[in-house]
């Protein structure tokens, strides 16, 4: 599993029971999408993708959390490696139901800050009817 670290946003591979606390982003593909073979080079051009302030956004989010790696389906599968992408389809559920905590990015959301606060605030009251 590729997680990518929060605070370098580098990927790194972990397996079995050698897998941190990660964060999961839940979004739709949009143009600019930032890939397994971009984000290793973290050029300039990489930097300029729409992808790429979700990756930040949700890194950011992450370490508010104290949570070190998230996991982004877009860049932290090898697409390229059909055994890899077999293998992440087949995982993908576990991935889900193992993250700390799974952030959605809603593209037709304005870029209020306050979105995470109410979402919070919602589930909490949630929470409490019960």
């Amino acid at each position: 599993m590729h997680l990518i670290n929060a605070r370098t946003f580098k990927l790194e591979h972990f397996q079995g029971d050698d897998v941190p606390k990660y964060a999961i982003l839940s979004h739709t593909w949009g143009q600019g999408e930032v890939l397994y073979r971009d984000i290793s080079s973290l050029s300039s051009e990489v930097r300029n993708l729409e992808g790429w302030q979700k990756i930040r956004g949700c890194c950011s989010e992450a370490l508010k959390n104290d949570i070190d790696f998230v996991w982004i389906d877009t860049c932290c599968i090898n697409s390229d490696s059909s055994a890899e992408l077999s293998e992440a389809i087949n995982s993908m559920y576990r991935w889900y139901e193992n993250a700390a905590v799974c952030y959605a990015y809603l593209s037709d959301v304005g870029p209020d800050k306050r979105v995470f606060g109410e979402i919070r605030e919602h589930r909490a009251e949630n929470v409490m009817d019960v």
